[in-house]
């Protein structure tokens, strides 16, 4: 089992957002930070989408998809220490890549891209990093409640930012989480209630624009 995938009643993992806008295809850069997009962006493709039942829905490209999953068993086993997570923008065919700036990652990015778009974007930490910090917070939920902290769930996010912690409580984790881990330590507090978790999480999409 992934060490980011835990079936607990108190864990959600993954975020679910929504498909970006059309837009302007990107134009390829080849700098290792601030950015830069694989040769297959100067193209513009149009959207797939798939029926079910009356729903017309956004669809991943079997070429798109086949890049990601590339990227992905990549990035977890011989770029670990750099790769952060990924997710697919459907609507501008592309997928976006978080890391944290790395030659080898880069070089191996270019490869597995194909003729694919694909948008490489910086980020502080990597999934290593932050599945550490995960597990750890994960296994103290129990001795937080006597501090008045009830946490409702725990997520590495995917874009690299930090460990997510879901609290009904965020100005008190705020105060304690940071005293116990170090006012360094990558954590983003979120208000959220009692969560359901989701049986398995799937690749996280784009955001739209301003959204």
């Amino acid at each position: 089992m992934r060490r980011c995938r835990y079936r607990l009643c108190l864990l959600l993992l993954g975020a679910v957002l929504v498909t970006s806008s059309c837009g302007e295809p990107e134009v390829p850069e080849s700098g290792l930070t601030g950015g830069w997009t694989t040769a297959g962006c100067e193209f513009s493709r149009e959207p797939e989408t798939v029926t079910v039942g009356r729903r017309v829905l956004p669809a991943t490209p079997a070429a798109l998809a086949a890049a990601m999953a590339r990227i992905d068993a990549g990035g977890r086993a011989d770029h670990a220490g750099s790769y952060a997570g990924l997710e697919v923008d459907q609507q501008r065919v592309r997928a976006i890549v978080y890391r944290v700036p790395s030659a080898a990652f880069d070089d191996f990015i270019r490869l597995s891209a194909d003729n694919t778009c694909i948008v490489v974007r910086d980020t502080a930490h990597s999934l290593v990093e932050l599945a550490d910090w995960h597990d750890r917070v994960v296994a103290d939920i129990p001795a937080w409640q006597p501090h008045g902290v009830h946490i409702s769930s725990v997520v590495a996010r995917h874009d690299g930012a930090g460990v997510e912690i879901g609290t009904p409580d965020v100005d008190r984790a705020r105060i304690e989480l940071p005293r116990r881990y170090g006012r360094t330590a990558p954590l983003i507090f979120v208000e959220q209630g009692q969560v359901i978790p989701l049986a398995e999480p799937g690749v996280p999409t784009a955001p739209q624009p301003g959204g």
